[in-house]
C-alpha cells in the first residue's frame, strides 16, 4: 500500500535529520531550509556554517547505529544522506530495518560507486557505452598489461579513496609508481586497480533522482578537478563547478539519459539491488559519443552546490517520493546560472595547517546573488577558522555564467584569510 506523507497538508512540520558535514550537506540543509513542510534540522556532524541553518550533531556520518539511535530518540521523520562512506556503511539498511524513512541507496546498491570493477561489469553486461578496461589484484600482472599498452592510461583504485583513488599516468614510470601505491603499498587499503583507456572530450556531471527503474535527470554541471589554473596540477575533491555546461547539447543530455542512466538503473533492479537516491553520472563527450567515466552513489561535490540551488521545486517532496517509493512530483528548475569556486587551504590536497581566522562572509553574502556554502569550517573563540582541506565554496548567481562569475568573484574578494587559495578560471572551458 502507498505511503502518504502526513506532512503534505503543512500543518505539521517535518523533522529532517542530514547526514554528513561538507559543502554538499550544507546545500542539501539549505535546500531543505527552504521548504513549508520542514520544521526543525539537525545534522550530523556539521559544520560551522551549517549551524547556522540545523542544529549540529556531534556523529560522525560513519556512526550508523548511534545514528539509528538518535533518530529514533529524536522521532525523525526523514533522514538525508549525503557522503558515500556512510551508504558504503549500510546506514539505509540500519535505519529501514528500524523503520525510519531515509533517503538514500542500500548497502549493495551503493557498490556502484564502493567497487569501480562492479561498475564496469554492470556497464559492460548492460551495454552501456565506456572506456575499456581491466581489472587486477596482481602487481606484477597489472605491470605488464600497462607495459604493453597504450599511454596515458586511466588507474582507479577499487574502493573509496575520497575522490583521490584516480591517476591519469602519462609514462610507464608514473604507472608503475602508483600500481605500486595502489596494490603493493595499498594506500587507499588492501583492493584492486581498473586499468581503463584514456578517453578525451569535456567531462560533464548528471546527477538524477532514481527510484527503482523510474529515473528524474537533474540540470547538468562541470566540476574542476585539478587543484590549480590551467588544470594544473594534482587531482582534488573538486575546485569549482557550474551549471548549466554550454558544451553539453539537449541531445547530450537525452542520450545520456536514455543510453546511461536508464539502463543502469534498470540494470541495478535487474541485478537484486535496485537504486534508490541520487545516481551521478560523471560521464564524458567524446569524439565517438558520450560515454561513462564514473558512477557515485549520491550527489556529488561540489556539483550539488550549484544544482541545488536552481531547484525550484520543493526537495523534501522528492526526498520523500524516493524515501516512500512514491509518485515523484514535477521536479522544475531556474534558468538562472550558477558557478561557484572553492577557497582551499594552501598545500591542499597534500598536507595543510588548520584554525586561520576567516572574516568577511557577512560583507559577501550582503553583495546579493550570493550564497556561501561551508566545506570545511569551525568556530573558535567566538571566531570562525579553516578545519579542512576545502574551506568555502563561494556560488555566484545570474542570467548567465558571466555575470554569475562576477557576482562570485566580487564576493571571493571580501573574503579575508591568511591560508586559503582559489582557482580563477572556473568555467574557462566556456568563459575564455
Amino acid at each position: 500500500m502507498q505511503k502518504v506523507d502526513k506532512f503534505q497538508s503543512g500543518a505539521e512540520k517535518a523533522k529532517v535529520l542530514v547526514v554528513g558535514g561538507g559543502g554538499r550537506c550544507h546545500a542539501i540543509v539549505d535546500a531543505l531550509s527552504r521548504s513549508p513542510k520542514v520544521g526543525k534540522i539537525y545534522c550530523a556532524p556539521g559544520n560551522a556554517g551549517i549551524a547556522t541553518q540545523a542544529e549540529c550533531v556531534p556523529l560522525k556520518d560513519t556512526q550508523v547505529e548511534e545514528l539509528k539511535v538518535f533518530a529514533l530518540r529524536e522521532k525523525i521523520d526523514l533522514t538525508v544522506v549525503g557522503p558515500e562512506a556512510a551508504l558504503a556503511a549500510g546506514i539505509t539498511d540500519v535505519f529501514t530495518d528500524a523503520g525510519l524513512r531515509i533517503f538514500g541507496p542500500t548497502k549493495a546498491a551503493a557498490t556502484i560507486e564502493s567497487s569501480k570493477d562492479f561498475a564496469k561489469r554492470l556497464m559492460d553486461k548492460y551495454s552501456v557505452p565506456t572506456a575499456a578496461f581491466r581489472t587486477f589484484e596482481d602487481y606484477s600482472e597489472a605491470v605488464e598489461y600497462v607495459r604493453n599498452g597504450k599511454f596515458p592510461v586511466v588507474l582507479k583504485y577499487d574502493g573509496l579513496a575520497a575522490g583521490k583513488g584516480v591517476v591519469i599516468a602519462e609514462d610507464f614510470a608514473q604507472a608503475d609508481a602508483t600500481l605500486k601505491d595502489m596494490l603493493l603499498d595499498a594506500h587507499f587499503g588492501k583492493g584492486k586497480v581498473v586499468v581503463e583507456e584514456f578517453l578525451t572530450g569535456p567531462e560533464f556531471s548528471f546527477m538524477c533522482f532514481v527510484n527503482g527503474a523510474e529515473v528524474y535527470p537533474m540540470v547538468v554541471s562541470q566540476d574542476h578537478k585539478r587543484a590549480f589554473e590551467g588544470d594544473k596540477g594534482p587531482n582534488t575533491g573538486g575546485m569549482g563547478a557550474y551549471s548549466p555546461v554550454p558544451l553539453i547539447t539537449d541531445e547530450d543530455i537525452e542520450y545520456s539519459l536514455e543510453h546511461v542512466m536508464k539502463p543502469v538503473a534498470a540494470g541495478m533492479v535487474a541485478e537484486g539491488c535496485p537504486f534508490k537516491g541520487v545516481l551521478y553520472g560523471g560521464l564524458m563527450k567524446t569524439p565517438d559519443g558520450v560515454k561513462v567515466i564514473e558512477f557515485n552513489c549520491r550527489f556529488g561535490d561540489p556539483e550539488t552546490e550549484v544544482v541545488l540551488p536552481r531547484l525550484t521545486s520543493d526537495i523534501y517532496d522528492i526526498f520523500s517520493a524516493v524515501a516512500d517509493g512514491s509518485p515523484m512530483p514535477v521536479i522544475k528548475w531556474s534558468d538562472k546560472a550558477a558557478i561557484g569556486f572553492v577557497l582551499a587551504s594552501k598545500g591542499y590536497p597534500g598536507s595543510y595547517d588548520k584554525a586561520f581566522a576567516i572574516d568577511g562572509l557577512a560583507e559577501a553574502e550582503a553583495l546579493g546573488d550570493i550564497r556561501i556554502y561551508h566545506m570545511g569550517t569551525a568556530e573558535k573563540d567566538g571566531r570562525l577558522v579553516t578545519s579542512g582541506g576545502r574551506v568555502l565554496m563561494v556560488v555566484g548567481f545570474g542570467e548567465n555564467l558571466r555575470a554569475a562569475q562576477a557576482h562570485a568573484l566580487k564576493a571571493v574578494d571580501c573574503i579575508k584569510c591568511d591560508n586559503l587559495f582559489f582557482r580563477k578560471d572556473i568555467g574557462w572551458r566556456v568563459l575564455l
